[in-house]
């Protein structure tokens, strides 16, 4: 069961990078997208983690409403 659960988490995740547009915005470069995300994971160590946990959830949820609504 963990395995099933696993591959819907990724297949969910890669869902979310498809949704912001980061496969179309990087022409699908994985390097440039898995720099990004080694980016986001060294703000989320700093001392700006707080800031940054904060104003990417505000943006999360607006854009999840944004799309309830189309």
């Amino acid at each position: 069961m963990k395995r099933r659960e696993r591959t819907r988490q990724l297949i969910e995740l890669g869902g979310l990078i498809a949704k912001a547009e980061l496969i179309v915005l990087t022409d699908g470069d994985r390097a440039v997208i898995f720099g990004l995300l080694i980016e986001a994971a060294s703000t989320l160590r700093s001392e700006r983690r707080e800031q940054a946990l904060t104003l990417w959830r505000r943006r999360g949820k607006r854009a999840f409403e944004e799309a309830v609504r189309e």
